[in-house]
């Protein structure tokens, strides 16, 4: 399915994973111009693209980006039980198989693949930067999932417990949380489209689900330092989902040369999509401006790539 509006190009297709599941992907296409760049969505735990990233779709595609998203298994319009991620290894392949060769298509080889990840789907885009260390030129991260914040950090009996529950009942619904909407989407109209809305999940985490998500980030705080892409961290000063301290911590802790930090006052968790349009604008133009400005830099990872294929040539004796 395919359409067209306001410049854009949009398109919905599904793909077939390695394990024989049915997944949801689409598109956002400038119309009237050949991408610059390269964006790949990571969405947050229990969202999806088509409905809650449209506007970043459309926003990042009138910029001049050429920007695809995926569900992930169990999530949005994908296959699997909904709510239920049985292995993030699993979510991190299907993204890195699908994106992976987007990417390698003729047409695309020489643009630069920035992954830009929400929440859980900050997590996602920093374990596809350590699957393929050399082949992704950037990311952008709101308001990440990347370490478990030390007065959130379960006991480690409740983490026992946990780990061998789900050896027997992995997708019953028993953990006990606040309710995400209410506190990670600051715009009431928005709090309302996502109750509405029949592609996003919103019952408590299954147990399965919730180990996985603790395990990723307790792994995830533990290697900070191996992050060494080019990467724009951006975080709501009152998010009380993922910690905003985290984000810094991330910052500072980070192998990466270029990267950088902005933190929000009075913002809640969703930027991209559950912030007043005012302040949507003002997340979005800095981050437009990121890419822009690494664009203007250059591919570095072509120039690798040229310089490693011209010293390999064989030397003319003369």
């Amino acid at each position: 399915m395919a359409n067209e509006y306001d410049g854009v190009r949009y398109e919905e297709v599904y793909i077939l994973n390695s394990r024989g599941m049915k997944l949801f992907t689409c598109s956002w296409l400038p119309i009237d111009c050949e991408p610059k760049a390269l964006i790949f969505l990571c969405h947050g735990y229990a969202m999806e693209c088509s409905i809650s990233m449209k506007d970043t779709g459309i926003r990042l595609a009138k910029a001049g980006f050429g920007v695809y998203g995926m569900d992930y298994e169990g999530h949005g319009k994908s296959a699997g039980l909904q709510g239920f991620v049985s292995s993030f290894d699993a979510v991190v392949d299907d993204c890195s198989d699908h994106y992976s060769k987007i990417s390698e298509r003729k047409e695309n080889k020489k643009k630069m693949r920035i992954l830009m990840g929400e929440s859980m789907g900050g997590a996602v885009a920093l374990l596809l930067h350590r699957k393929k260390s050399d082949f992704w030129d950037g990311a952008v991260l709101i308001a990440p999932m990347c370490k478990i914040a030390d007065d959130m950090r379960p006991h480690p009996m409740v983490i026992s417990v946990l780990t061998k529950l789900c050896n027997f009942i992995p997708t019953w619904k028993l953990i006990p949380t606040q309710d995400v909407v209410d506190s990670a989407f600051r715009d009431p109209e928005v709090r309302k489209e996502i109750r509405n809305n029949p592609y996003c999940y919103k019952g408590r985490p299954r147990l399965q689900t919730g180990y996985q998500l603790l395990t990723v980030s307790m792994d995830l705080e533990q290697r900070l330092e191996e992050v060494t892409l080019p990467f724009l961290i951006v975080h709501g000063g009152e998010d009380t989902v993922t910690d905003p301290s985290v984000s810094k911590l991330l910052y500072e802790k980070a192998s990466s040369i270029d990267k950088s930090f902005k933190l929000y006052p009075g913002m809640w968790h969703s930027l991209s999509y559950g912030e007043f349009p005012e302040n949507r604008n003002i997340v979005f133009s800095d981050i437009i401006s990121w890419l822009n400005e690494k664009i203007s830099m250059g591919n570095s990872r072509l120039e690798r790539q040229q310089k490693h294929a011209n010293d390999n040539l064989p030397k003319i004796s003369s």
